[in-house]
């Protein structure tokens, strides 16, 4: 954590004056000064001695002036009798370190009960010392971060992530039902391991592990674990992560409420399962995950099913598909019998028995209509052959009476339509006569 510099403290010079025999402006201890002016930029012609890299290199450090600096102490070296200490500060989330170095009084002072693995905020400068070509931070202020103050960091950091979607629920993947195999990152020979290991065995005997054995507290314990959870995720055959570490205090816990670990489990591809710690302990580690379980032992228990269950499961899947199987044969069997008990089945001949008595009364019937409609139909034509009859002329020339027709054709009504000497043809009820007209 770098914040902006403040104001310098007691005892603290302004840059350009001497602070403990060093000007803020001084590249390094013992460097003699350069004798002619090196070039502007270097060229293969005329390129920079050792000597001016390294005062170039100082003078961009010593630009930065003084910073606040968050870390945590890996290692503390007080010489008996020597006014100087020095500090090995490193980033608990990066393989990175640096040297501090102080007074006595000014970490007495601000921490008096510093040990290793504790987080400390320092007000240093950077220096770099040409003649080592190292890099350290001188403090003038040390701070030892408290239980208060690191519950403060982690709440707000938990808001960070939340309001990032990092512990957004529907980003949260399913754990396959059984996994091919388990990667586990824990540390070496440790109970975490044992109760995820024998418990998961114990519910089904064939689980396979890859187990990467890391440091789970202090400050390479986030290196570890990331470096770890970067390789199991890179393996095709791990279907599911295990990350787990027994109980412990707030201060062993904190690698897992780590932002770069949280963000290395947020870009897994592969489901991760967060065992940390016992019920009560809820590092930001267990937001992140897919899956979190309260105990490494409730983790094994999530990560695989139980072969004893499963298999009473399955009895009672096959009892309730038997008896479901029985119910609808028997269901089938008495629709098939009652389909057997009607009579159409039964008695098949019966319906064809009634068929034929319909097709025979509707042939009877058929025929007596037939018959009586030709009766009538024959009675019809004689009584319009009688009719006809009676209104021929024939009949009429049967009672003897004759048409007289002109020899045009035209029936003779009147004797008016005559003349003397017309021809004239006489039609009898038998044969014809022709004649004239005298008078």
């Amino acid at each position: 954590m770098v914040r902006a510099p403040a104001a310098p403290s007691p005892g603290l010079s302004a840059p350009g004056r001497r602070v403990g025999g060093v000007s803020a402006g001084e590249v390094g201890r013992g460097t003699p000064p350069e004798r002619s002016t090196p070039p502007e930029r270097s060229t293969s012609e005329e390129p920079w001695p050792v000597r001016v890299v390294s005062q170039k290199v100082g003078a961009w450090i010593a630009r930065l002036g003084w910073v606040w600096v968050d870390g945590q102490v890996a290692q503390i070296s007080r010489r008996p009798g020597a006014a100087t200490v020095f500090l090995t500060l490193r980033d608990p989330s990066a393989d990175l370190s640096l040297t501090v170095t102080t007074n006595r009084d000014v970490l007495d002072a601000g921490a008096p009960e510093l040990r290793e693995g504790a987080r400390v905020v320092l007000h240093a400068k950077p220096e770099f010392y040409a003649a080592r070509g190292t890099l350290s931070l001188r403090a003038d202020e040390i701070r030892q971060v408290g239980l208060g103050e690191l519950l403060a960091r982690l709440e707000k950091l938990k808001k960070l992530l939340a309001a990032e979607g990092l512990f957004d629920r529907s980003r949260k993947r399913r754990l396959p039902f059984l996994p091919g195999r388990v990667g586990l990152i824990t540390g070496r020979a440790s109970a975490a391991e044992r109760d995820v290991l024998t418990n998961a065995r114990r519910r089904w005997p064939a689980v396979d592990f890859r187990t990467v054995n890391v440091a789970v507290q202090g400050s390479a314990a986030v290196p570890d674990i990331v470096g770890a959870l970067k390789v199991l995720d890179a393996d095709p055959t791990v279907d599911v992560i295990v990350i787990a570490r027994g109980g412990g205090g707030i201060e062993d816990l904190l690698p897992f409420s780590d932002e770069a670990l949280c963000r290395a489990v947020f870009a897994c591809r592969t489901p991760v399962v967060s065992a940390i710690g016992h019920e009560t302990d809820a590092p930001l580690l267990d937001y992140v995950a897919d899956v979190r379980a309260s105990t490494p032992t409730d983790a094994a228990k999530r990560i695989v099913p139980d072969l004893t269950e499963e298999v009473r499961l399955i009895g009672q899947a096959r009892s309730r598909l038997e008896r479901a199987v029985r119910h609808l044969v028997d269901r089938e069997q008495h629709r098939v019998d009652l389909l057997r008990s009607r009579p159409v089945l039964a008695r098949p001949q019966v319906m064809v028995d009634q068929r034929a008595v319909e097709v025979t009364a509707l042939r009877d019937r058929a025929g007596r209509c037939l018959t009586h409609r030709l009766g009538a139909a024959d009675d019809d034509l004689r009584h319009t052959l009688a009719r006809l009859r009676a209104l021929s002329p024939a009949a009429t020339l049967d009672r003897g009476y004759a048409i007289v027709q002109r020899a045009d054709g035209h029936v003779v009504r009147a004797a008016s339509e005559v003349a003397k000497g017309d021809p004239l043809r006489v039609r009898l009820a038998e044969g014809e006569l022709t004649a004239t007209v005298d008078g």
